[in-house]
């Protein structure tokens, strides 16, 4: 199948497309987040949710990419929401550091040249400790706050240029993590094992739900990818709807001052309130995700206020 920036909202079935629409914390659907669409009808509007009917079929198309969008738009969101890009070379970069201090060494998966990277096409090495193997690393939990879609996570094309990349010399943290997975899994069953982890491993924070859902369809397609490469398939419903649930778990819509869905009134620290209404409003505005290997569901700006522990 030839590549495309923009993940055709079609490829997926009307279950899985759903699942990548939904608020975990309020069990509805994400909001659109963003005025860019409300001269397409009042469904469009910022506080109402994103309904399949209003991306499909005869609305096919209607969310791009930044990078397909009108320079107009483009300013028009950076202005309203001070969304600005990273590009893949800085993402690199940057995930470099997070992975020199973990490794203990420079260079792992690439080596950084000009606004540009050589991918290190030898198999990845670790350190020689009980705490540094390849599934700890797969185990290891990564956030990309205010994640847009999702340049850090996995990089399928590059954000500002729209230059495609090969899967080889991905740079994303999850496709660090999958590489990982590619190089050490024997059979199918340990590849679905492990792979699964290292989606349940990454997070990602985000206000604006047209940006919020290219960047779950980013890592699902990115599932695709790497599933075609290493067992020469892809995957089945069962197995895309199961990955789509996690992505709809970890990648998720707040408002990052407050911690609670977009528009929600936060919590005042300080107000008294009676108990049973303070349960009543967290249960409303707090944002919720999930540690699946502590089989926990936590809120947000608790794990903020002990540190992420």
């Amino acid at each position: 199948m030839a590549f495309t920036i923009d993940v055709d909202e079609g490829k997926w079935s009307k279950e899985v497309l759903q699942i990548l629409l939904v608020d975990r914390t309020t069990n509805r659907n994400i909001i659109w987040g963003t005025d860019d669409y409300e001269a397409l009808g009042k469904e469009y509007n910022s506080h109402y949710p994103i309904l399949f009917e209003l991306i499909t079929g005869k609305n096919s198309g209607v969310i791009q990419p930044r990078i397909l969008k009108t320079k107009e738009s483009q300013g028009n969101r950076t202005k309203g929401k001070a969304e600005v890009f990273t590009p893949s070379w800085v993402c690199n970069a940057q995930n470099n550091l997070v992975d020199n201090a973990w490794f203990g060494c420079e260079n792992i998966f690439n080596r950084e040249i000009e606004k540009g990277w050589e991918t290190n096409i030898e198999k990845i090495k670790f350190p020689d400790k009980k705490n540094k193997t390849w599934q700890k690393y797969v185990d290891e939990k990564r956030l990309e706050i205010t994640c847009g879609e999702a340049p850090y996570l996995v990089s399928r094309y590059d954000t500002v240029s729209g230059q495609p990349l090969e899967l080889k010399d991905r740079i994303g943290m999850l496709d660090r993590k999958m590489r990982v997975v590619c190089e050490n899994t024997d059979s199918d069953t340990e590849w679905l094992k492990w792979s699964e982890r290292a989606f349940q491993s990454v997070y990602g924070f985000e206000f604006q739900g047209d940006s919020l859902l290219i960047a779950r369809e980013n890592l699902l397609a990115s599932y695709c990818d790497y599933m075609e490469e290493k067992l020469n398939r892809q995957p089945t419903e069962r197995e895309l709807i199961n990955i789509a649930k996690i992505i709809s778990w970890n990648l998720w819509q707040t408002d990052g001052l407050t911690y609670t869905i977009p528009y929600e009134e936060a919590i005042e620290p300080f107000k008294q309130v009676a108990l049973f209404e303070l349960h009543e409003k967290e249960k409303k505005c707090l944002c919720i995700i999930k540690d699946w290997r502590a089989k926990r569901i936590y809120t947000f700006q608790n794990l903020v206020n002990k540190g992420g522990n």
